[in-house]
């Protein structure tokens, strides 16, 4: 398979309204992107990926698109998009937009022209249906925001279909037109310079014909029914036509796709060169917890709960295996749909620094694609929400009116948001000690944490920040025992995570601790002198053949030689 640009590439997430405010109006817009390009070149990273900035009412912070072809004033201009991607260029940094193939806002002229009736050409952009008879909704099928997917028009009989909030309309991918103009729209983003684009909810393209119940339901009720509207057969004919198209303009262009619910067959067939679809996905498939101690009668996701390290080492192993040739999976910790990643996985009180950088050595060492959250690199924790009504995802506020109905203390539910909810991922880029965290002169949108340590003034003084460690890091991601290397996980005991990456004579043993206790491990090539430690915590320590890991400790061990990338002379030490 020959080598395309993205398989070495490094993301950096950019939420446009959290990262940085250029105008006092405290929503972050593009102009704050330009003024930290040098920040972000900094990291290592080699992708800024931007959440949508295109306009749009905001019902679901921008992936609800009014216009694909205008930037939304919140964020700024046209002109300063133009104007990001050329400067980003001149940095040595690709950009990708994120783009909403599956629906749209309901105040698209396609949907409000859909509106005027059966006979609009638009109609058919969009999936009606009837009720099964007078008042009654089509089917018994579930929205993921809460609530049936149906919405009945405001003038007419029929019912539309919106797999998220009622104001987000799906598309109908069956319609040749629909297909062309999102062709058409991604071709003019490309034309202003646009490298790629992640794919929202893509998987979500086809429908289940004619739009059966789940069966054996009590009448009346309403339940996810994923097995008639994620992952159908025809989303690959979608995706591989809408690729192939792009592609002959621009054969560089990176797609990524974020299929929520596939798990690795599905990403293999969607990956699958010979497909042509998709150059890689993000599953949210990753992350198994016990949920053993959790309430069934609520949604197992919003509530707290242990990594199953057991599982999550199967699972990854699995993925390092089936998409190896291809590159390699998406890897990441958090996005803007979860929690924060030291928060939901490490420890933010005892131990954020080492838990911080162990996460990152665990994850973005592995064979793959890093896509790495903003403010990841300085330990941001999940943003402190105080009240539901400071929530804006729907599904967090029907958690809490569903588990105070079952006899919740608020205290406990609001616990559990700012634990598991994605506003909780969402607060302001942490810069420095100034009001509102040098992140803009007026209260922020989202809140923010303001914090003495965790902010970037801070840690680029600090030469043991994690800032400085995740510099560290990408730098020897970027190196060919890292982007090239087999992957081999090492069976261990369930505190640990450890593998193995081999490239020729040289092999890097990368060993974390994902418990708050010391952990011990025996190695019989401790005991040579032919070894170099590259990357370390705190608390570690190695004796003879025996290592010893601390709270959340991680090392990375290089045996062997690589003569055209040496280890610096300095770095060869046989100590933690």
């Amino acid at each position: 398979m020959s080598e395309k640009w993205w398989q070495e590439a490094i993301v950096y997430q950019v939420y446009p309204r959290s990262f940085q405010d250029s105008n006092g109006d405290g929503v972050g817009d593009l102009r704050g992107v330009i003024q930290r390009l040098d920040y972000i070149q900094s990291l290592g990273v080699s992708v800024i990926w931007l959440n949508p900035i295109f306009v749009s009412p905001q019902i679901d912070n921008g992936y609800d698109v009014s216009n694909y072809y205008a930037i939304d004033p919140l964020f700024g201009t046209i002109e300063d998009a133009e104007e990001l991607i050329e400067k980003a260029h001149q940095y040595g940094l690709k950009v990708i937009f994120d783009f909403v193939l599956n629906h749209t806002s309901d105040q698209h002229p396609w949907f409000q022209e859909a509106l005027k009736g059966p006979d609009n050409p638009y109609r058919d952009y969009y999936l009606w249906a009837d009720g099964k008879t007078a008042g009654q909704l089509p089917n018994n099928w579930a929205s993921f925001f809460g609530g049936t997917v149906w919405e009945k028009e405001p003038a007419g009989n029929q019912y539309y279909f919106h797999l998220f909030a009622k104001e987000m309309p799906d598309l109908n991918w069956n319609n040749p037109e629909v297909q062309l103009s999102m062709l058409d729209i991604a071709t003019f983003w490309m034309d202003k310079g646009v490298d790629g684009f992640r794919l929202d909810a893509f998987i979500h393209m086809d429908k289940e014909a004619g739009y059966p119940d789940v069966p054996n339901i009590v009448d009346g009720q309403i339940v996810l029914a994923e097995e008639y509207y994620a992952n159908l057969p025809k989303v690959n004919h979608y995706m591989k036509n809408f690729a192939q198209a792009l592609r002959k303009q621009y054969p560089d262009v990176f797609l990524v796709g974020e299929a929520a619910s596939a798990n690795i067959d599905l990403a293999v067939n969607y990956s699958d060169p010979l497909n042509e679809a998709c150059d890689a996905v993000i599953t949210f498939r990753y992350f198994s917890e016990d949920d053993t101690k959790k309430d069934v009668r609520l949604p197992l996701t919003m509530q707290s709960g242990k990594l199953d390290l057991k599982a999550f080492k199967a699972t990854m192993s699995e993925w390092q295996d089936r998409l190896g040739d291809f590159g390699g999976p998406t890897l990441y910790w958090n996005n803007h749909d979860m929690a924060r990643a030291v928060s939901r996985f490490g420890d933010v009180i005892h131990y954020r620094d080492n838990s911080s950088k162990m996460l990152a050595t665990l994850m973005y060492l592995q064979k793959g694609i890093p896509f790495i959250l903003n403010g990841e690199e300085i330990g941001m924790k999940n943003l402190e929400i105080p009240t539901i009504d400071k929530f804006e995802a729907p599904e967090a506020k029907g958690f809490y009116e569903k588990a105070l109905a079952l006899g919740y203390s608020k205290e406990h539910i609001l616990r559990e948001l700012n634990a598991t909810s994605k506003d909780a991922s969402r607060g302001v880029m942490q810069w420095d000690d100034s009001v509102f965290a040098g992140f803009s002169t007026s209260p922020p949108w989202s809140g923010v944490n303001q914090e003495a340590d965790y902010h970037v003034a801070a840690q680029e003084a600090d030469e043991k920040s994690i800032l400085n460690y995740y510099r560290k890091l990408l730098n020897y991601k970027q190196t060919p025992l890292f982007t090239k290397g087999s992957f081999k996980l090492i069976e261990t005991n369930d505190q640990l995570y450890c593998y193995e990456r081999t490239l020729g004579k040289q092999t890097a043993l990368v060993c974390c601790n994902f418990t708050d206790q010391p952990v011990f491990f025996e190695d019989e090539r401790f005991t040579e002198e032919n070894f170099t430690v590259l990357l370390t915590n705190d608390f570690n320590s190695l004796e003879g053949k025996l290592g010893k890991l601390g709270p959340y400790g991680a090392a990375v061990l290089v045996f062997g030689t690589d003569e055209e990338n040496e280890p610096h002379e300095e770095n060869r030490i046989s100590v933690f």
